[in-house]
């Protein structure tokens, strides 16, 4: 793949809107399709969610946990849905929040972001918390390979806080440093870089200057975990155009209908994108 990711994910925002929709086949979501929590359950709801939403969001984010909980089976059914989404139009950011050192690291990088392994996507979510240069063989694989990264910065979860939000010795945050080592990453690189952020939009207040992030952030937390469209103001301001919205579980709700998903799907991306306008 010859497009770096940063270019070809601000092409499918400005072409469908700033909306990711996470695919993560809950237990509770199977039984509220009507589905068995069982592996022919998971490749029924995931066939029908790629129906109605590949090619029409700018990106789809599988949950890997909610494969995995299946075995061999389960990532069977997941590497079919990378596949075929990637095909479709909608980039695949397969959210699995690896995070190691050294060889476990590059191996990590080989599964997710090597054009020869099943489980490639466009993109992956990973954690720094082991220090962010741990993530040079997952960022360099990415590069290489027209891909990208979303590294944890400041999440969504309220268990975080103690740790993203601690200050260092040199008076910046935790998520501010990862920031800050993204946007090295990122300098220079036109119209956006390819490593992103994780940044909640449940957080209120970040602290973090995200003037100089130059990359894509990844949104997670509204609908369902109680954020709204009209929070993302408030969390991101001046950052507002990179800003990727998430939504899972309040429109995947709205299943199994097709065109239920669609409407869903639609709602909250015309939400997102008049949010952002205002200030973009």
């Amino acid at each position: 793949m010859t497009e770096r990711f940063g270019a070809r994910l601000r092409a499918a925002m400005d072409a469908l809107g700033p909306l990711c929709v996470g695919i993560d086949p809950h237990p509770s979501l199977l039984a509220r399709w009507g589905l068995s929590d069982d592996v022919n359950g998971l490749e029924a709801f995931v066939r029908t969610a790629g129906e109605a939403l590949a090619g029409r969001v700018a990106a789809i984010k599988p949950q890997s946990a909610f494969f995995e909980r299946f075995g061999s089976r389960g990532i069977a059914v997941l590497e079919s849905a990378i596949r075929q989404l990637r095909g479709s139009g909608s980039l695949v950011i397969l959210d699995v929040k690896r995070g190691d050192i050294g060889s476990t690291a590059a191996a990590y990088a080989d599964a997710y972001l090597d054009p020869a392994s099943p489980l490639c996507a466009d993109a992956v979510t990973v954690s720094p918390y082991l220090g962010f240069g741990s993530l040079a063989p997952i960022i360099d694989k990415a590069q290489q390979n027209g891909l990208g990264a979303f590294v944890l910065a400041m999440t969504s979860n309220p268990e975080g806080a103690s740790v993203q939000r601690a200050v260092g010795a040199g008076g910046r945050s935790v998520a501010q440093a990862v920031v800050d080592e993204i946007s090295q990453v990122n300098a220079g690189v036109r119209p956006m870089g390819d490593v992103g952020a994780v940044i909640g939009a449940t957080v209120g207040d970040t602290g973090l200057i995200l003037t100089d992030l130059n990359g894509p952030i990844l949104a997670p937390g509204l609908g369902a975990q109680g954020g709204r469209a009209e929070d993302l103001r408030a969390v991101f301001g001046d950052a507002l155009p990179f800003v990727l919205p998430s939504w899972s579980r309040e429109v995947l709700s709205a299943g199994p209908d097709v065109s239920a998903l669609r409407a869903a799907a639609q709602r909250a991306r015309d939400s997102c994108a008049s949010a952002i306008a205002v200030t973009a």
